[in-house]
């Protein structure tokens, strides 16, 4: 699965977080339908906690391998280290067989 697309396509028909802190945000206020975050992050502490906080509130979390690929997708001129879709818009499907196959 693309998760590039479906972050481009939630921006442009839905609604996204991006950063760190706005996706811990979504996550702890039970608003994400899915978190990306990227693996080329550095250093790798600020990106662990939301794997592990989306898995408690049944929330599907995906590392990517490029923040910049992130950014891009995101519609932000600079890498991106995570993103949180609040909205899913046309992405709903895809996202909810997410979380049926976690």
């Amino acid at each position: 699965m693309d998760f590039y697309s479906i972050i481009e396509r939630a921006r442009k028909t839905g609604k996204i977080d991006k950063g760190i802190n706005e996706a811990t945000k979504a996550i702890e206020l039970g608003v994400a339908k899915l978190v990306v975050y990227a693996a080329d992050v550095f250093p790798k502490e600020i990106v662990a906690h939301l794997s592990v906080i989306a898995k408690e509130k049944g929330i599907p979390c995906q590392e990517v391998d490029s923040k910049q690929k992130l950014g891009i997708a995101a519609g932000i001129k600079v890498g991106a280290s995570a993103v949180a879709v609040v909205n899913a818009g046309e992405t709903d499907k895809e996202i909810a067989a997410l979380k049926k196959t976690k």
